[in-house]
């Protein structure tokens, strides 16, 4: 089995992570449009946390979002950055379709789910070692 593996200066690596933000109140203001804005605005800083968004899907009242990082990713730091981002950025452009749904400054729900998807195995240590013979 062949394995997608980022390489620094230093080290090789393959940290994949799902991300599930949901709406305040789980309300469903997620339209694929507004999904798509979301996509877009965080589309937009990823390269600065050394971030590749991979996919961003969703429901009406919580988004999904895969993305690969490099070890030295400030993980907290970028998932507030995309909460905060988002969230400010799709109040100000859907200002008055969510005054009924939400108020105040809230958008998403204070707590998040963050899940590593890598996969340690045997054939990824042999990959590993083939790789530095080369």
């Amino acid at each position: 089995m062949e394995y997608d593996l980022d390489s620094g200066a230093h080290s090789t690596y393959s940290l994949h992570y799902h991300l599930i933000l949901t709406t305040k109140y789980r309300r469903g203001v997620l339209t694929e449009e507004r999904t798509q804005f979301i996509h877009e605005v965080i589309s937009g800083f990823t390269d600065n946390y050394g971030v590749e968004l991979t996919n961003l899907d969703g429901k009406d009242d919580h988004v999904h979002i895969l993305f690969r990082a490099k070890p030295t990713t400030d993980l907290v730091k970028f998932i507030n950055t995309v909460k905060g981002a988002t969230a400010r950025r799709i109040r100000n452009e859907y200002a008055d379709e969510l005054k009924t749904e939400l108020w105040g400054d809230s958008f998403w729900n204070d707590s998040y789910c963050l899940i590593s998807t890598g996969q340690v195995s045997l054939d990824v240590l042999k990959q590993y070692v083939e790789n530095q013979r080369e």
